[in-house]
């Protein structure tokens, strides 16, 4: 089964707050990395200036090229929308990749998606479950939601129904609605221990803030 990419529009946030254009510019020619990652984020949500994609595109470039977390994250997502760039899933999952690394969490999320999916890599469920896990430990909550299938599914890794419950549980402490009915449709398939278990599991996981969940 195909699933959905969720990525992450990462070049839109309520938490960015536009710095001036002209000074922004002036230090992007200048080599500053934050500033060229500023200026995509910029000219890709027409902050001050005319959206332009394929500006943002060349600017999250220069970023990514320093090392920049953020701008490879951004810049595989325009590659793998084809926003601004041509569409290419190998470019996508090349820069997620190197943003994964740097322990980037959406990054991460939508690296696993990549394998999930097959796109720009050959689909694969093992790699998918180990990016979908480090997205996880950070919070991501999509990348719990899709763990949790993993473990129900059997893909990637052995089918354990108290994991699934685990990750799913912590999805729903998020507030994720599937997580919810994900978690009505599971119960009835566990054993009371098997709930118990994974409601004691659950807690521990919850309390350490995802640092013991096994």
């Amino acid at each position: 089964m195909r699933y959905i990419l969720l990525l992450t529009v990462l070049i839109t946030s309520t938490a960015f707050a536009a710095p001036d254009f002209d000074e922004t510019m002036a230090a992007a020619k200048q080599g500053a990395a934050y500033a060229q990652y500023n200026l995509g984020i910029m000219y890709a949500n027409g902050v001050d200036v005319p959206e332009n994609d394929a500006e943002a595109v060349k600017w999250f470039r220069k970023a990514a090229d320093q090392g920049h977390a953020k701008a490879q994250s951004n810049l595989g997502f325009m590659y793998a929308t084809g926003e601004g760039v041509p569409e290419n899933y190998v470019e996508a999952v090349k820069w997620y990749r190197k943003a994964a690394d740097q322990g980037h969490i959406k990054a991460q999320n939508n690296l696993a998606l990549m394998y999930d999916n097959g796109d720009g890599v050959p689909e694969n469920d093992a790699e998918a479950v180990k990016w979908y896990r480090k997205a996880a430990d950070q919070g991501h909550v999509s990348a719990q939601i899709n763990l949790g299938r993993m473990y129900y599914m059997d893909e990637g890794i052995p089918e354990n129904t108290i994991k699934a419950y685990v990750w799913w549980s912590m999805a729903k402490t998020q507030g994720h609605t599937t997580a919810t009915e994900n978690l009505e449709i599971l119960k009835p398939q566990m054993t009371k221990q098997q709930i118990s278990d994974g409601q004691a599991l659950a807690t521990k996981c919850y309390e350490s803030d995802y640092k013991d969940c096994d």
